[in-house]
């Protein structure tokens, strides 16, 4: 089934072919065309399986056919994501998609200067993508029209909840018109979750591509035996390798990832490291460095699990267990995306097991877990240097606070400007408050 007959519009099928794809994937071609028909989605698919084109191509093309000039100064289609990585990444995807279609795109979070994104907001967009703390902290300000949004996307709903977004997002949701489109898409999408959209969708139709939580066929899943000490050895042993030339390794915290970069640099093994305390501008330069292949190795938090859209990781290495297994899928799903092949090799210690057990239980499939061949388990571990012994942060106390840009409970001086209408404000000056759509 070609891209063709799925109802998009002519500019947005040329420049889908300008990108090279020729095939919708599954959940492509199952969503496409009921979004295009105006119907609110649940859409639940692994990871590299082209969620983000699943939304946006119908999206842009109900944009163009319905585009006039009452529309300016005002977004029409909001989307949030839970990290800024994810917000670049799709408002990449969104440009490359709507090049001949003349659609405006506006990114919104934390970690840049608000002037730019403020200026956006005032002058209005076809396309928001935003973090939920920095447009709630813009919007509080007063910042945009919202009263003619007429579709709202929740991308990696999972994601959002988990790092405590629910009231910035009820408190957005609340703002915005109630006559209007809204998408939930996601590689897991809990129960609970589900209950939720019935208070931010109506009817609406799930699209389930795959098992839940299940990883991409596509992905060989490698599991080795490994004493704690003797990570960063087996690490640098496998790495020896020139066939692994573009690596994505995950580390569980911010501290454990520069260390385990600043060790790889010692082996003269080009990488960078990214995670929530690095300045967005470092984090662009790595991710960059990374694409354009002048960096073999990446290093990152969970962070950037959902956030990271490279074409050619070969391999992904989960030096520690993810501090919420169903992360698991979201990393090693950076590899074997677009029906590409790919291999994602964890290490388990002795305390990973029980771990790892749970972690079968969540993909539903028993993941053999065995010595790595060739690798000498007797030898003694490297000696610790002072930067070993810095206190690492508890990655279940703050590893996405920084990816909370602004002010969760609400803005400064007032809520969303909804200028026409009869929509609920999130606040008034002076005045903070929380909870869910009434």
């Amino acid at each position: 089934m070609p891209f063709a007959s799925l109802g998009l519009d002519a500019s947005i099928l040329k420049a889908v072919a300008d990108q090279g794809y020729t095939e919708p994937t599954p959940i492509q071609k199952a969503s496409i065309p009921v979004i295009i028909e105006g119907t609110d989605v649940i859409g639940v698919a692994q990871t590299g399986t082209g969620k983000t084109a699943a939304f946006t191509l119908p999206l842009l093309t109900r944009l163009i056919r319905t585009k006039n000039s009452t529309h300016q100064g005002r977004v029409r289609c909001l989307i949030l994501a839970p990290t800024r990585e994810l917000v670049v990444q799709i408002a990449e995807n969104v440009a490359a998609y709507s090049r001949y279609a003349g659609v405006t795109v506006a990114t919104c979070y934390g970690g840049v200067s608000e002037r730019p994104q403020i200026a956006a907001l005032r002058r209005g967009c076809d396309f928001l993508i935003a973090t939920p703390g920095r447009l709630l902290d813009l919007g509080g300000q007063g910042h945009g029209d919202f009263s003619a949004v007429e579709y709202l996307v929740l991308d990696e709903a999972d994601r959002m909840l988990d790092m405590g977004f629910l009231p910035a997002i009820n408190t957005i949701v609340r703002a915005l018109p109630p006559e209007r489109q809204t998408l939930m898409f996601s590689a897991t999408l809990s129960r609970e979750i589900e209950t939720l959209t019935k208070q931010y969708q109506r009817s609406p139709k799930l699209i389930e591509v795959g098992r839940r939580t299940s990883p991409a066929e596509t992905v060989t899943q490698l599991l080795y035996e490994c004493p704690g000490a003797l990570k960063q050895v087996m690490l640098h042993h496998l790495l020896k390798d020139e066939a692994l030339k573009c690596v994505l390794v995950f580390a569980r915290t911010k501290h454990g990832a520069d260390r385990v970069c600043r060790k790889l640099q010692t082996e003269k093994i080009s990488c960078a490291a990214i995670h929530a305390n690095r300045s967005q501008s470092q984090r662009q330069r790595a991710l960059q460095a990374f694409k354009n292949g002048e960096i073999r190795v990446l290093v990152a938090t969970d962070i950037a699990s959902r956030g990271i859209d490279v074409d050619g990781i070969s391999h992904v290495f989960n030096f520690d267990f993810p501090d919420q297994l169903e992360d698991y899928v979201h990393r090693i799903g950076r590899t074997g995306r677009a029906l590409a092949t790919g291999t994602a090799i964890t290490f388990v210690t002795r305390e990973d097991l029980g771990e790892l057990r749970r972690l079968e239980r969540i993909v539903g499939k028993h993941l053999h877990c065995g010595k790595l061949q060739g690798f000498d388990y007797t030898q003694q571990a490297p000696p610790r240097t002072p930067e070993d012994f810095q206190r690492h942060q508890d990655p279940r106390a703050g590893s996405h606070n920084s990816e909370r840009e602004g002010r969760p409970q609400g803005g400064r001086h007032g809520g969303f400007r909804a200028s026409q209408g009869n929509y609920r404000p999130f606040g008034r000056p002076g005045t903070r408050r929380t909870g869910g759509p009434k």
